[in-house]
């Protein structure tokens, strides 16, 4: 039964920050006209949901670590340049092979197959489905067209222009920064509202010690936004830390993986209704601070990859991104193990 109300905890607090922090880069993302085709609870794979206004909404069969709003556009290097010819054909048509495209158009495989698997991240086409024995692509589902109709398409031009004005790619530096930030920002403002509705709404209890007796209090919001950015402080000088030598093993020594995230959740549910909103304000900042890290695949590591790219005018390739991306994932694989196996040994051994 611990066990169980334990994992039940853990769901509540992660599912809700989670669904915070992807919603921050969702509502920037729509704000500013950029599509977004998935918006998921969990790692990418096989999903349940439905879909609204272009969006499929669901949870993925790993719900409990992670989540993603897939915004489109985000695609590393140079746009391919046959995409306006490649997008025309390919509604005209309907549905297309790589090498019906590549003959029609006169480009190679290559060039062919690279432009519609760009647009198939931009969501203007829907790339092949395991059942066909071909590299099939299709016009996607729209008004009154069906998944893979034919539909005419008056103006080319026109046309490819409307469908790269909601790319990602296609808005200014502080629009995408604010669409990558998005979600460690809303997890900032969670907490400040948690902080809000702990100290001023709610309110604390609190022992006078002249009198010994116990009195409720509750201050006004400013006072309780101050108390949340001294926290947010807090948080962001402990994960500093790891940037320094001389106390790198102490803040990983004090933080806490999925497992701790879990225990403590419970402990703080059976405290009551304060302590549960105040950590989950505290693991809300953690985790938007924790995106801040400067290391793909994190929000931090991408927004450093954009600054490169706007001060040097460069693109990052593919490869490098692929390159940066297995390393990023290699380091926080490592400390993840590192706080798995230290919140293993503090529920052997009762350290909590």
């Amino acid at each position: 039964m611990e066990v169980l109300l334990t994992l039940f905890y853990a769901v509540i607090v992660l599912t809700i920050l989670v669904f915070v922090h992807e919603c921050g880069h969702f509502l920037a993302a729509r704000a500013f006209g950029v599509r977004v085709t998935e918006f998921m609870l969990g790692l990418p794979g096989p999903s349940i949901g439905f879909t609204w206004k272009g969006t499929r909404f669901g949870i993925t069969a790993i719900p409990l670590i992670g989540g993603y709003a897939k915004i489109c556009g985000m695609e590393p290097g140079k746009q391919s340049p046959h995409l306006e010819a490649v997008l025309a054909y390919s509604y005209r048509r309907g549905t297309v092979n790589m090498e019906d495209v590549s003959e029609e158009l006169s480009i190679s495989n290559d060039e062919a197959y690279f432009a519609l698997e760009e647009l198939t991240e931009w969501g203007s086409l829907v790339g092949p489905k395991k059942r066909d024995v071909y590299n099939t692509y299709r016009a996607p589902q729209s008004g009154s067209f069906l998944l893979g109709q034919a539909r005419e398409v008056e103006d080319a031009h026109a046309f490819f222009e409307s469908e790269y004005k909601q790319q990602y790619r296609s808005k200014p530096f502080w629009k995408r920064t604010i669409m990558l930030l998005g979600g460690i920002i809303l997890n900032i403002i969670f907490a400040i509202v948690l902080f809000v509705l702990i100290y001023s709404v709610i309110g604390i209890d609190i022992v006078n010690p002249q009198t010994g007796l116990t009195e409720h209090f509750t201050v006004d919001p400013l006072r309780a936004i101050t108390v949340g950015f001294r926290v947010i402080g807090m948080v962001v000088t402990a994960v500093a830390g790891l940037f320094n030598p001389a106390t790198a093993a102490e803040t990983i020594s004090g933080s806490a993986s999925v497992i701790g995230i879990a225990v403590m959740s419970k402990t703080a549910a059976e405290e009551g209704i304060l302590s549960f909103l105040f950590f989950l304000a505290l693991i809300s900042i953690s985790l938007g601070v924790m995106n801040l890290l400067p290391v793909p695949p994190l929000d931090g590591g991408r927004f450093v990859i954009e600054i490169f790219q706007k001060t040097t005018r460069r693109f990052v390739s593919m490869k490098a991104m692929n390159t940066l991306t297995a390393v990023g994932l290699i380091l926080i694989m490592g400390l993840f193990l590192i706080l798995v196996s230290q919140d293993i040994q503090r529920l052997i051994f009762g350290t909590w």
